[in-house]
């Protein structure tokens, strides 16, 4: 299942984030993939854990995001953890953008024994009603 992390902007779900992705790795977990915005965290995030910045492969769109994620599960079936962080930079979800992708990244997780966390700028209240992912608020 996709898990989000709520909170706006400086409420620390990138913080979360990494250091969820530190613990995870350093508790041995697969492999741990952290798709970011950007490359800042390089000498936050351990040194093991795979960081990938999406502006690079110009992902611009709902479909485009679901297709990096499943490529990149295809090539690696070690990978345990799939971390999301500003995509909301790139991507303007609409309610049904966060609905589609919600469906698809919860049957990828479910086939592929996967986990997806999210960071989004965004209050709870503010979700799509029937959303089927669990939620973390900072």
């Amino acid at each position: 299942m996709i898990t989000l992390i709520l909170g706006k902007s400086g409420s620390g779900k990138t913080k979360h984030l990494i250091e969820n992705a530190n613990n995870e790795k350093a508790r041995g977990n697969g492999n741990i993939v952290f798709i970011d915005t950007d490359d800042s965290h390089i000498f936050t995030l351990d040194y093991a854990v795979r960081l990938i910045n999406a502006k690079n492969f110009h992902i611009d769109n709902v479909d485009a995001l679901y297709g990096f994620i499943s490529g990149i599960v295809s090539r690696d079936y070690d990978i345990e953890k799939i971390y999301l962080d500003g995509i909301y930079e790139i991507i303007d979800f609409t309610d049904e953008d966060l609905r589609t992708l919600a469906e698809k990244l919860n049957v990828l997780t479910k086939d592929n024994d996967i986990e997806i966390l999210m960071g989004l700028d965004k209050h709870e209240e503010e979700l799509p009603e029937g959303l089927e992912v669990e939620i973390k608020v900072l």
